[in-house]
Formats: C-alpha cells, sequence, structure tokens
C-alpha cells in the first residue's frame, strides 16, 4: 500500500460523535504499551500521526484516521494497565463494544500482542466479542525485535495456545526493524476486499 495522505479526522468517546462511516474501516486494539501507536505510525508511513504516551493507558479516546481518502483507520483505547483508575476500566468495555456494533464499514480488527506477554483476561474478551459480533481478526504480535529470532517459535506458539487461535495466523512486527509492515497491509487489503470493496491498484 502506497500511503500518498494519512490525515487525523476525530477522537470520539460515544456513537453519536463517531465520524460518518463512508469508508471501508479497520481498527487497531490492544493492551496498553503493546505498541499500537507505533504499528499505526509504521504503517501510515509517518512519525508521529499516531501520538504515543510514555504513560501507558492514558488514551482513553477513540481516535478516527482517513487514509488516502480511501480508508479509515481507528485507534481504540489501550486496556489492562493497573495505574488506570478504576472508572475508566469500567468504560472500556462499553465503549468498545458500542463501536463494534456500530460500524457497519468495519472490515476487520488488528488485535495486538506483545512478543514477551502470555495474553490475558481482557485480550480474551475482546477477541470473544469480534467473534460474537462476526468481525474478521487481524493478529499481530508486536516488538519482534525483543527477542532472539530462535526464541519467536516458542513465544508464537505460548500466544497462540493462550488465544485459541493457530499459530500461522499470527504476523510478526516490529517497529523498530519495520518488519511485517508489508504483511500487515497485505492483511488489511485482503479484509477489505472480502467485504467486497475493491481499492485503487495504484495505492
Amino acid at each position: 500500500m502506497h500511503v500518498k495522505s494519512a490525515e487525523f479526522i476525530k477522537s470520539a468517546t460515544a456513537s453519536a460523535h463517531y465520524p460518518e462511516a463512508i469508508m471501508p474501516e479497520i481498527a487497531f486494539a490492544g493492551r496498553s504499551n503493546v505498541g499500537k501507536s507505533s504499528l499505526l505510525n509504521v504503517l501510515l508511513q509517518r512519525k508521529s500521526l499516531v501520538r504515543t504516551s510514555s504513560t501507558p493507558g492514558r488514551t482513553q479516546l477513540i481516535n478516527f484516521f482517513c487514509v488516502n481518502n480511501s480508508i479509515s483507520m481507528v485507534d481504540l483505547p489501550g486496556y489492562g494497565f493497573a495505574k488506570v483508575p478504576l472508572e475508566v476500566k469500567k468504560q472500556w468495555g462499553p465503549m468498545i463494544r458500542t463501536y463494534l456494533q456500530n460500524r457497519p464499514a468495519l472490515c476487520a480488527v488488528v488485535v495486538l500482542f506483545d512478543i514477551r506477554r502470555i495474553p490475558r483476561d481482557e485480550d480474551l474478551q475482546l477477541l470473544d466479542w469480534l467473534e460474537e459480533y462476526g468481525i474478521m481478526t487481524i493478529p499481530v504480535i508486536t516488538k519482534a525485535d525483543k527477542l532472539k529470532r530462535s526464541q519467536h517459535q516458542k513465544a508464537v506458539a505460548e500466544i497462540a495456545k493462550a488465544t485459541g487461535l493457530p499459530a500461522d495466523a499470527f504476523t510478526l512486527f516490529s517497529a523498530l526493524k519495520r518488519s511485517g509492515e508489508k504483511d500487515v497491509w497485505e492483511l488489511i487489503q485482503t479484509a477489505i476486499e472480502d467485504k467486497g470493496i475493491a481499492l485503487d491498484p495504484q495505492e
């Protein structure tokens, strides 16, 4: 995918404030500090379009971006960070469920997992919701550079076992080395095309 333009559209917490769903949409979800903003910036070929925070769990908004005037990308709030106030934690579930239920143009959700961490309850809950709503899941394992290549297979197998997903469904990604970028884009394009939406071949 050749990214010719990428811009922030708006932030929202409730469906009444979402932008109109007029483009195929891809959402990104994962635990706080899993590297979601870094992945998005690499995919969008921008250094800091999606802001990263030194305090995991700080961003509790749904952020919408427009790519090439043809694709909507959505940065969903991170979850699972211990220092987030309890009331904020309680808001995450209803906020995400409302989003998943109210975006008819949603083609897939890219779910991120840290290669060094075993998925926990919130990760599994998210996967359950995606299955419940029949939304395609694109599982990506981030921070691949944090482990030696010889350790990758074991780490992927452990994450696959915890999630119940096949090991070959996961894509390894490193923002530092920009590895996996092409693979993630290909999966995104496939998800959009599976919805019967044709993308410009020049993009």
